[in-house]
């Protein structure tokens, strides 16, 4: 089958419209249903309300981050094939996107009010790297997956005991983030440096500090 070409104009348009998708917290009606749907909500205190709905924030945000990374890179990306796995790869993400949407809501909370600021900057760096090769831009993305189960693994640790419903999400999701980024690597992405997975790090933790408050 032929790819379709769209115009820089066209992609723009459908990029703008992906943003507010995201910004909008998905298509619930694409995507999976949550893994915590039938389970029942647990008795939390106020502290530990704040405290899952704080994690679920930062990990909504993540996803926002993924959104426009890969959105990025589809955009740049040279080989129709890499173009087509950062779109499935989106797809995949915003599961996860609702997820943690429909659990902030569950938990009377808010998404964070700088998402704009984080699927712009992503947006960025994915067409960047996408711009300089699909081999940087696919390593990119293995590299972000498993600073993003780092995350998970240390919400899991973080999140109120009793509180199954947030961990069974955030369970899923690492299942998930682990096949993206194993997926991006046997693709072809490079595997990145320490010192760049140093300040990448540094760079995670700053979104995920004022996620969680703001």
């Amino acid at each position: 089958m032929t790819e379709r070409r769209f115009s820089l104009l066209d992609q723009l348009i459908l990029k703008a419209d992906r943003a507010l998708q995201t910004y909008a917290g998905g298509t619930p009606a694409k995507t999976r249903p949550s893994p915590a749907h039938n389970i029942p909500e647990a008795e939390l205190s106020e502290q530990e309300r704040k405290q899952a709905a704080g994690l679920m924030r930062v990990n909504h945000s993540g996803e926002v981050c993924a959104q426009g990374l890969y959105e990025g890179q589809a955009l740049t990306a040279k080989l129709p094939q890499v173009r087509e796995q950062m779109h499935e790869a989106a797809e995949e993400e915003e599961d996860h996107l609702h997820w943690c949407q429909s659990r902030i809501h569950e938990l009377n909370s808010h998404t964070s009010y700088l998402n704009p600021l984080w699927y712009g900057a992503s947006f960025a760096i994915g067409a960047g790297a996408g711009l300089i090769s699909d081999k940087v831009s696919l390593g990119f993305v293995a590299a972000t997956e498993q600073q993003v189960c780092k995350h998970l693994e240390s919400h899991l640790k973080k999140l109120p005991v009793q509180d199954s419903k947030s961990r069974v999400v955030v369970e899923q999701m690492l299942e998930d983030e682990a096949r993206h980024a194993h997926t991006a690597l046997e693709a072809g992405g490079l595997r990145f440096p320490a010192p760049v997975k140093a300040v990448m790090t540094l760079t995670s933790k700053a979104m995920t500090v004022a996620s969680f408050y703001i």
